[in-house]
């Protein structure tokens, strides 16, 4: 099935079942900075959009933890260095060294799903995948190949050792009034850091050379670009020795 059969596909099956979907935001420069069209594929974009931006209320039934895909690719996934989705379509089926196989775009999704939502994995052909699958191919299309170019993943990040003593300070200093000394902010409105609600240790943020490089460009959200390199690793180490959820070795194939 082609990718303009199987866009329609969804949106027939996108057009009725879950009373969650939200309807397609009107068409404005301040709402749709990325043109999605007001069809019916476009809904399907706009659902995956949403589900993005809000995973844990938009998924039937969620039993993951609070965070949801936007969390990590900060902008709906449009932020250069917090791993923008631009090009990401174009990547896929690819070879995955933690799978040991060559992996679709939907398994990759499914991935994240168990890891950084410590959530079962959604169906790969069901309303939770394909509307994020149409979304990432929209942020992939050729009108936006200049922005893929540039910005991809979290960048590089220089070998550092990283101190958690140092980096406990500096979290209470600099990243506890948003996130809460305790890592989860009450009230629960940002994404939790550790405990039972965040990533589990299966996670690509559990690295804590991955959560570092993702601090040193994007955090504080107040102030991004603050932070030196050292402090940002010491954070991470921080961060990464507090306590987490366990992966679930069923899914281990993801």
């Amino acid at each position: 099935m082609g990718w303009t059969a199987a866009l329609m596909a969804v949106a027939l099956l996108a057009s009725g079942g879950c009373s969650r979907r939200a309807p397609a935001p009107a068409q404005t420069a301040e709402h749709d900075p990325l043109e999605i069209p007001q069809t019916p594929e476009g809904a399907v974009i706009w659902r995956g959009k949403t589900i993005f931006d809000h995973t844990p209320s938009q998924v039937q039934g969620w039993r993951g933890d609070r965070l949801s895909c936007v969390d990590c690719h900060l902008k709906s996934g449009t932020q250069a260095f917090a791993a923008p989705m631009y090009g990401t379509a174009n990547d896929y089926p690819s070879f995955s060294a933690r799978a040991r196989r060559t992996i679709t775009l939907e398994e990759r999704l499914q991935e994240c799903f168990v890891r950084s939502e410590n959530a079962p994995p959604p169906n790969a052909q069901g309303d939770v995948i394909q509307p994020l699958v149409a979304y990432i191919h929209w942020l992939s299309r050729d009108e936006l190949k200049d922005r893929a170019a540039t910005g991809r993943g979290y960048g590089d990040f220089p070998d550092l050792k990283g101190d958690a003593g140092r980096g406990r300070t500096l979290y209470a200093k600099k990243c506890a009034g948003c996130h809460g000394l305790e890592g989860a902010p009450n009230p629960a409105t940002l994404s939790p850091l550790w405990g039972p609600e965040s990533w589990n240790d299966g996670a690509g943020m559990n690295h804590a050379e991955v959560l570092a490089a993702f601090l040193l460009r994007n955090m504080p959200a107040d102030k991004p670009g603050t932070l030196s390199a050292q402090e940002a690793m010491d954070i991470a180490k921080y961060v990464d020795s507090r306590t987490r959820p366990r992966f679930n070795k069923a899914y281990v194939k993801y």
